[in-house]
């Protein structure tokens, strides 16, 4: 039978396809306060922007292109059962191959409605004012922003219960809740922790291995590795 591998990946994952997928270190987010372009008070202050941010974001991601690193963790699904739980709200882990993701933060191509019973909606093009779902209510980007609730943290620490392997790429965990995920994992399981600057807690009962590489070269190292020893 085979491992089930739980991946975990954040912002780093796809910072080698071009792609910001999070806030940098002054908060702010493609030059942006995050707190005016995801949140909902933000949305309620200038809904023209925060439409517009994202239909920036989007033309961004419809011009990016997977990187090794997604390619790689695709494979591994050829010998274990993978799932991946990502705080990015991109598509390159579905683009590289990846059948099973859970994607905690939303998608930039879905959009829903800003009613009851918010209807979701396959979107690439540019969202505005004047959207409507099929209720006659307004679209929003499907993004969970600040403050808002996260609706599928218990379906992704349920999956980390269950991982025989905990992957995590690209995250600092510093950012709750997806930052607890890590602690659902069973105690003495092996967590493989992929960051060029990494910072993780390594007090607690883990069996932690650190590739302190970016996402395009430390996953298809890590990948060949469980591979090998698979063959």
């Amino acid at each position: 039978m085979s491992k089930k591998i739980v991946v975990l990946s954040g912002a780093g994952m796809s910072a080698d396809s071009g792609l910001k997928t999070f806030r940098d270190a002054g908060g702010l987010w493609e030059g942006h306060d995050v707190m005016e372009v995801a949140s909902p008070q933000g949305f309620r202050a200038n809904p023209e922007l925060v439409l517009e941010f994202y239909n920036e974001r989007r033309k961004q991601l419809l011009k990016a292109q997977p990187n090794e690193g997604h390619k790689a963790l695709a494979i591994l699904e050829n010998h274990y059962k993978v799932t991946i739980v990502t705080q990015n709200v991109d598509d390159l882990h579905e683009r590289a191959g990846s059948t099973d993701v859970v994607h905690l933060h939303g998608e930039l191509f879905k959009v829903r409605s800003t009613a009851p019973p918010y209807t979701v909606y396959e979107w690439k093009k540019d969202l505005k004012l004047g959207n409507l779902c099929d209720q006659g209510h307004q679209l929003r980007p499907h993004i969970v922003w600040f403050g808002e609730e996260v609706p599928l943290l218990s379906q992704a620490a349920s999956l980390t219960s269950l991982a025989d392997i905990l992957i995590i790429i690209g995250t600092s965990l510093q950012v709750y809740p997806a930052a607890s995920l890590m602690y659902y994992a069973k105690p003495g399981t092996p967590v493989y922790f992929i960051d060029p600057k990494p910072a993780i807690d390594t007090s607690a009962d883990f069996n932690l291995q650190i590739i302190a590489k970016k996402a395009s070269e430390g996953v298809p190292e890590l990948v060949n590795t469980l591979l090998d020893t698979t063959l």
